[in-house]
């Protein structure tokens, strides 16, 4: 058997991060656990932000990321918009990291980059919407990314140290096939 792998997919909002991981899930058979898949379970219950939306959307990932660390899955493609800048976002990935190294898993990320234009016509894409509901408010979305933009670190120079593999790819001129190509020609997959 394979050795199982993590591939922690991350970028800036409508980067690409999502449909970049369904094309590697179809060609790997990893599973792809995109962020908004516990997001959009806890917000008919619980405002977003709020401590109780928080707690829950952390539990379901751990959980998920436990069952699928021990499990004889290829692996997982883990989706986020990692703001580098906040050591609160560096504790979570190390978390995520040390849950699937306990079972022996390669560990790869992946840091897609694009142009703030290419991100804002991505925001309004019919896949991304049909996947993310609480991106159906194309104002309110774009707005929230153009926040996120102007008050977080959303990408690298191109040299950040991780716990594990990681190559940086613009994907402003790729198709979403042709990424998750060249990702893994790059990692040998």
């Amino acid at each position: 058997m394979a050795e199982k792998k993590l591939l922690i997919l991350f970028g800036p909002p409508a980067v690409g991060k999502m449909t970049v991981g369904k094309e590697l899930s179809a060609s790997t058979g990893m599973k792809l656990f995109h962020n908004h898949m516990t997001i959009e379970l806890v917000l008919p219950f619980f405002e977003f932000g709020s401590p109780p939306y928080w707690r829950l959307v952390k539990t379901f990932r751990q959980m998920i990321m436990e069952e699928v660390a021990q499990s004889d899955l290829p692996g997982l493609i883990f989706t986020y918009v990692w703001a580098l800048d906040q050591e609160s976002d560096h504790q979570f990935l190390q978390r995520v990291v040390d849950i699937f190294r306990q079972h022996g898993a390669a560990i790869y990320f992946v840091e897609l980059q694009a142009t703030l234009e290419e991100r804002l016509a991505r925001n309004k894409t019919a896949f991304r919407l049909s996947q993310k509901p609480s991106k159906q408010d194309v104002a309110w979305s774009e707005q929230n990314l153009l926040e996120l933009e102007a008050n977080y670190q959303m990408n690298s120079a191109g040299d950040l140290v991780v716990d594990g593999h990681y190559w940086k790819l613009d994907n402003t001129h790729l198709t979403p096939a042709a990424a998750a190509q060249q990702i893994r020609a790059h990692f040998r997959w």
